[in-house]
């Protein structure tokens, strides 16, 4: 788990370096990608389910990149980027496209149909954090207009 859990903020940070994000956001951006790996993990272990592990990991990450971004005054995508990283299904993809090389075809769709449901699931948990976020301040901007007409 240890070493899991320094890869993940490694490769986060190391790709917000390819990123180019501000030397500042580098530290955070690999917190944001290492603390994503660790609620994947975890969700992994208890479910065995990989797409809704994925899906509530990356919705973290948003939840945490939007706090970040509004803390520190930096875009928001430098965090979500690097930190969705540890999550994307490369590996899963390369595997598929190997099954097709070598003519593995029923194999290769099984593994192609995993690594697009879950990048889907990065994607919807990126966007429902977003949607959450917009209403939530919608709600308080409706509440501050209405204490201002008082």
């Amino acid at each position: 788990m240890i070493e899991q859990v320094f890869t993940s903020f490694v490769a986060s940070a190391a790709f917000g370096i390819i990123f180019n994000a501000p030397v500042k956001a580098l530290l955070r951006a690999g917190l944001v990608g290492m603390i994503g790996w660790m609620i994947y993990i975890s969700l992994y272990d208890y479910s065995n389910d990989s797409v809704v592990s994925t899906l509530i990991a990356s919705f973290f990450i948003a939840i945490i990149s939007q706090f970040y971004a509004k803390r520190h005054k930096t875009p928001v995508i430098i965090f979500n980027v690097s930190g969705i990283i540890p999550l994307v299904p490369g590996g899963l993809a390369y595997d598929a496209m190997r099954q097709v090389v070598e003519n593995h075809y029923n194999e290769a769709i099984a593994l192609a149909a995993k690594a697009f449901m879950i990048s889907g699931s990065i994607a919807i948990g990126l966007v429902l954090s977003e949607v959450m976020n917009q209403i939530i301040r919608k709600v308080k901007n409706r509440g501050n207009k209405q204490s201002i007409r008082s």
